[in-house]
């Protein structure tokens, strides 16, 4: 028999006075009411109740027992009820990982704004290039860049991920402003690293996509894209970095787009999150929040490209 079901029927019994009114609330007979009774007994190895023609007593056994009982199955509604307030109302924690550039200068703001609305979810996020495993390391979603393999997650698009070139204003009244992919020879060009090695800026051309041989030895590379975009607003050098991380720049004048024609496609951005994840409250609130705020359709506030 179901012990948790036992011990319902039989603080029935004790609250009811008698067998019949408790078989009446279980819709039960009065005999399957005693093989209740009787299972638990036979568990503990004790008698519960004394039973005469005329009334029944519990016996000091059952007299602690019966309160054991009622405390458990407080304790199994509180958590049932507790579990249908999660799926009524966005409530508990969420783990998110996204891109660092990304993650920091749009996501993190728009998180602040989704946690004002919903003030009993909290959010940890968790800022990485490195690509995630959602599934092993416990997160409930992810900001993902480029090209999906079939994970098995579900995806919902976002913008797309594109790339900006810059320099500062008083940076190319010096030095004068590239307007083809060789010019960049004659500049200062901010590497960005993985490892130990820079990346090659990779332009388009008529050729289409290519790396740029003609670009000479950054005198200044890193591993973070906000050091670069520093370097550059402190009037260095031109940075290649995504869009996201330079947009505030170019908006407000502190950086001027250049070669906007040979930029490199943009790629794809979603946010994704395993097919089998719980569709909770404040998974599915988050979700449609995000994709509201920078889905295909929202542009960042990137001033007129020169």
């Amino acid at each position: 028999m179901d012990k948790l079901r036992s011990m319902e029927i039989f603080v029935a019994v004790v609250d009811a006075g008698n067998f019949t009114a408790a078989a009446s609330a279980f819709q039960l007979s009065p005999v399957m009411v005693g093989k209740h009774i009787a299972h638990l007994e036979a568990t503990l190895g004790a008698r519960l109740l004394t039973r005469t023609t005329r009334r029944q007593s519990l016996t000091e056994i059952g007299a602690q027992y019966v309160e054991q009982c009622r405390a458990i199955l407080a304790q199994i509604a509180a958590a049932e009820s507790g579990a249908e307030a999660m799926r009524s109302v966005p409530r508990g924690r969420l783990r998110i990982t996204a891109p660092v550039s990304f993650g920091s200068e749009w996501l993190a703001p728009a998180i602040s704004d989704y946690l004002r609305l919903h003030p009993e979810v909290g959010v940890d996020l968790s800022l990485n290039d490195r690509m995630v495993d959602l599934v092993e390391e416990g997160y409930d979603a992810a900001v993902r860049i480029g090209a999906l393999d079939d994970s098995g997650m579900i995806a919902r698009p976002l913008f797309n991920y594109a790339m900006a070139i810059c320099a500062s204003p008083a940076y190319l009244k010096k030095h004068g402003t590239p307007r083809t992919p060789d010019d960049l020879a004659r500049h200062e060009c901010l590497d960005f690293m993985v490892g130990a090695v820079g990346v090659r800026w990779r332009l388009q051309s008529v050729h289409g996509l290519r790396g740029l041989r003609a670009l000479p030895p950054s005198r200044f590379r890193t591993n973070s894209g906000q050091a670069l975009r520093m370097a550059a607003l402190k009037d260095f050098g031109i940075v290649m970095q995504a869009e996201v991380l330079l947009a505030q720049d170019i908006a407000a004048g502190r950086l001027k787009p250049v070669l906007c024609d040979y930029l490199p496609p943009a790629r794809p951005m979603h946010l994704v999150y395993p097919r089998d994840r719980l569709a909770t409250p404040k998974l599915t609130t988050f979700i449609d929040f995000i994709v509201e705020r920078f889905g295909p359709a929202a542009a960042l506030p990137l001033a007129s490209s020169a």
